[in-house]
């Protein structure tokens, strides 16, 4: 009664029929994010399993509107949220640009969401109702991008206080594994978002003044001799 006989006469252990039964909700988990999130995450991935639930979640509240109404553009909301915050121009941008490559409905495989990859914990304390909402989580990337830079005071830093959370950073880009490599990415798709600096304006050449013309001799009115010319004087006598 503790065995089954399988196929060919092998006979399993009772505890071994748990092990699917056990796996089956993270590899549906994991299915999901992937394939909704529009994400890579590994079917037996057991990290992040909470934020993951947190995220379908979210996702599943979102999608029916979603499908109705559509998105705006996310550039003019990215860029309006980088002039209400006061953010280097182009900074915003470039971040979600690497969080997300501008998808609204991308979920991480730690859980994260919408175009600037919002943790469910990090939504809740930004009052993001929907992460998947361009405008509000936009809004709230921005704001937490711009609280970072304020704390920090330099862009490396407050980029990798986004990623990796701001008491992570002491002094120094932590080495994680991943965000020493996410840094560079922001900075570099920065320099190729951000204006390019005015150029100095040219000094104008001064204009160099035109020589007088010779005078012309007035000529003699009529009935007039002409006039003699001038006898040399000082000449020595003979």
């Amino acid at each position: 009664m503790a065995r089954k006989r399988a196929k060919g006469g092998v006979s399993i252990p009772w505890w071994a029929w748990l092990l699917p039964c056990a796996l089956a909700p993270v590899v549906l988990l994991n299915t999901a994010v992937s394939w909704l999130g529009e994400t890579s995450v590994s079917p037996l991935s057991f990290s992040f399993l909470e934020a993951k639930v947190g995220a379908l979640s979210a996702y599943a509240a979102h999608r029916p509107a979603c499908l109705l109404n559509g998105h705006a553009p996310l550039e003019p909301l990215i860029d309006a949220a980088e002039r209400r915050h006061r953010l280097p121009p182009g900074l915003l941008r470039a971040l979600v640009q690497v969080e997300s490559e501008t998808r609204v409905h991308r979920i991480s495989p730690a859980g994260a969401m919408g175009p600037g990859q919002l943790m469910p914990t990090t939504a809740e304390m930004l009052g993001v109702e929907d992460p998947f909402d361009p405008e509000p989580a936009i809004d709230g990337s921005a704001r937490y991008l711009a609280e970072q830079l304020r704390r920090f005071r330099d862009v490396r830093l407050a980029v990798a206080a986004y990623n990796a959370g701001p008491g992570s950073v002491n002094g120094r880009v932590p080495r994680n594994g991943e965000t020493e490599y996410y840094v560079p990415k922001v900075l570099t798709a920065w320099a190729h978002f951000r204006p390019p600096p005015p150029r100095p304006a040219a000094p104008q050449a001064r204009a160099k003044p035109k020589p007088a013309a010779p005078a012309r001799a007035k000529p003699p009115a009529s009935g007039e001799a002409p006039p003699r010319p001038a006898v040399a004087t000082g000449a020595r006598r003979g």
